[in-house]
């Protein structure tokens, strides 16, 4: 016989498959927040906005690169000064000081984002 038995190659296919697909969104990493619980709707955004996060010790994180809060304003003038839309996602831990958050967003609005938008779980 000549030809290649292609079943056994299926099965270890299928089992290869279902391995990724459980395993795939275990891999996703970020920063640990403890978000604030809000009842509101979910608001449109583009598919793949920029996040920055404030984690509980006041660390600011642009995606998942860390920066000093002095730096914020001109990183991300540099980030969005080609792009048409300058939309960002503001995600802070509820623990962190009302103040600290209000000085983030002062800077990124003196960075020239026109939508600045606010990140919180649903409440129970």
């Amino acid at each position: 016989m000549s030809e290649i038995n292609v079943t056994p190659l299926v099965d270890v296919m299928l089992v290869l498959l279902i391995i990724f697909m459980v395993t795939s969104p275990m891999m996703t990493e970020g920063v640990k927040v403890n978000l604030p619980k809000t009842t509101t709707k979910y608001l449109k955004t583009r598919e793949d906005p920029l996040v920055l996060t404030v984690n509980r010790k006041k660390e600011i994180f642009i995606e998942k690169h860390r920066i000093r809060i002095n730096g914020l304003e001109t990183k991300i003038k540099k980030i969005f000064e080609n792009r048409k839309d300058k939309e960002l996602l503001l995600r802070a831990d509820k623990d962190v000081p009302y103040g600290f958050v209000i000085k983030v967003i002062a800077r990124v609005k003196r960075a020239g984002i026109d939508k600045l938008g606010m990140i919180t779980e649903p409440a129970d």
